[in-house]
């Protein structure tokens, strides 16, 4: 699976994986569902879906006059909502599938490469090693970060971890389905951390996510507009 996004059929992957993680609804424009969220305004997954749209145009449409006048239109908007919801979130952090579980404080160095379907609570820091700027963690895919949880330093998660409440990582967990927990963090055995996240790379629940994979971007637009 690719870690960033690097085409237009990449960046509709990564906006249904992250819908589907989230566990929101495809709402049909004007439809009630849709008035709903135009006046109530669901800020976490406007701003996710921002997000997707800077990486898009930073990794793919940078190279054109257009393209670069667009990202910077974007970019100074995506700033904006980052600090009304307080995240510090950098384009290129995660991997498709992600969910941010609330609005609040949330802190990710921009050297920090966290993986697929990770969910992610309030408080959590992920950052550098002291005293420098890119020593940041790699985190692998269906990983749930627990509110409070602070992350930092050169190290590597392994995917399926759990991450419990304010515990404090700083040395790497090589093996898989781990749940890490306490100040310092320790091994506290094994965890199915499918159990606390929606993994919205594999389309769980949904039946049509199978039929999408393949598609380029224009047939998943027709097939998720049927």
């Amino acid at each position: 699976m690719k870690s960033r996004i690097q085409s237009k059929n990449d960046y509709t992957f990564y906006l249904e994986a992250d819908r589907l993680s989230l566990g929101r609804q495809r709402t049909l424009v004007f439809s009630l569902d849709w008035l709903k969220e135009q006046i109530f305004r669901d800020r976490i997954y406007r701003f996710q879906r921002l997000l997707r749209k800077v990486e898009y145009y930073q990794n793919c449409k940078k190279h054109t006059f257009i393209g670069q006048l667009i990202f910077l239109f974007l970019y100074r908007k995506f700033l904006n909502e980052s600090i009304r919801l307080g995240f510090s979130i950098h384009p290129n952090n995660f991997g498709p599938g992600l969910a941010i579980a609330h609005y609040g404080t949330i802190v990710v160095n921009q050297s920090a490469r966290i993986g697929a379907n990770c969910r992610i609570h309030v408080d959590v820091n992920i950052g550098t090693e002291a005293g420098f700027s890119d020593k940041a963690p790699h985190i692998g895919d269906n990983i749930y970060i627990g509110p409070g949880a602070k992350i930092f330093g050169s190290i590597r998660i392994a995917d399926g971890c759990v991450i419990g409440a304010n515990s404090v990582v700083n040395n790497n967990f090589d093996l898989p389905g781990k749940l890490i927990l306490g100040v310092p963090a320790k091994d506290h055995g094994d965890v199915d951390s499918t159990k606390y996240l929606r993994q919205g790379t594999t389309g769980v629940g949904d039946p049509l996510w199978d039929e999408l994979n393949g598609l380029t971007g224009n047939e998943i637009k027709s097939a998720l507009n049927e």
